[in-house]
């Protein structure tokens, strides 16, 4: 890394770890969360047994392959890093007989199954009261239900089996306040750290700007190769962001880190208090190389150092800043 001059550091989004000059190398160790390897096993068994019953994509698709991989080498060694995010993955349900399809999106915390799934159910037919009804009852039987033990399989039945009554279900006013009291406390707060091969179209970066702007996301994007976005708020806006973004056209793009933070009462003064941007703006840092795309690392470093995130630099790259 380079020093605090602010020269170019050398560093290269490749998975071999950088060795400064005359120096020891230094690897990324990351210390996410998860208590143990065992737990790490028992997420791949389930995620294995997920794929052999739903092998087509229109039925179980995970969507940061990336996580996976790092979750398989935890499971597999003792040696190897715990994974730096959570393995998140989406289930598409279809009860018996006519009727709307429902997606789980799911996310396996890093102490699951000590603690249960993160699951949002969607579905274009549930109006937003009817959705929040049924993941409120869904966290419910989550929690009454699923603490200890691998569950994925029983929350998809549960879905397959009570969803569609939420469709046509009139809630009563006090059930809609109600949900909505308990919606209220469980606002999430995301932040999202996607890692592209390189961002160079013209399009996809006013694309970027402007679908930020419109979910009320702040963070920053740094254009060239490597292509680094953080997008921060709202967790549904997050995910709607990510369903867009990963629909272009790209060599190679993934969600590098993920950061949930559970608001009580989720206000905008509290949602405000956990940003680290005031907005998403394009940050060029000294672009240079053959074709003016490749961004000084080493003033990355220090922007992320000044906004308190200087530990993502290791997650991105393999090598501590300085």
């Amino acid at each position: 890394m380079a020093g605090r001059n602010g020269g170019a550091p050398g560093c290269r989004p490749d998975p071999e770890p950088w060795t400064p000059p005359g120096g020891v190398r230094s690897r990324c160790t990351v210390t996410a969360g998860m208590a143990s390897r065992e737990e790490a096993e028992v997420q791949v068994s389930e995620l294995e047994l997920l794929s052999s019953m739903f092998p087509r994509r229109e039925e179980f698709l995970v969507t940061d392959p990336l996580a996976l991989a790092e979750l398989q080498l935890a499971a597999a060694s003792e040696a190897a890093e715990m994974p730096s995010s959570k393995v998140q993955f989406t289930l598409n349900v279809k009860p018996e007989g006519p009727g709307a399809e429902f997606s789980m999106v799911c996310a396996l915390p890093f102490k699951y199954p000590t603690v249960p799934p993160e699951i949002t159910v969607r579905s274009p037919l549930l109006s937003r009261s009817q959705q929040i009804q049924l993941n409120s009852d869904l966290k419910t039987y989550l929690m009454q239900n699923c603490s200890g033990e691998p569950c994925m399989l029983s929350a998809r039945e549960w879905v397959k089996d009570h969803a569609s009554a939420y469709v046509d279900r009139e809630l009563s006013s006090s059930s809609v306040t109600t949900s909505n009291a308990s919606q209220s406390e469980d606002v999430i707060f995301t932040r999202l750290w996607i890692y592209s091969h390189h961002i160079y179209n013209k399009q996809k970066r006013k694309n970027i700007i402007e679908w930020a702007k419109e979910l009320s996301l702040s963070g920053f994007s740094m254009p060239g190769k490597p292509g680094v976005v953080c997008v921060e708020g709202l967790q549904s806006n997050c995910d709607e962001f990510w369903s867009r973004v990963r629909r272009l056209t790209w060599k190679r793009i993934l969600i590098r880190h993920r950061e949930d933070v559970s608001l009580e009462g989720g206000g905008h003064a509290e949602i405000q208090k956990q940003r680290k941007f005031s907005t998403l703006e394009e940050k060029c840092f000294d672009a240079h190389g053959p074709r003016g795309n490749h961004m000084d690392l080493g003033q990355l470093y220090q922007f992320l150092e000044q906004k308190g995130c200087a530990d993502i630099f290791q997650m991105y790259f393999g090598v501590e800043g300085h």
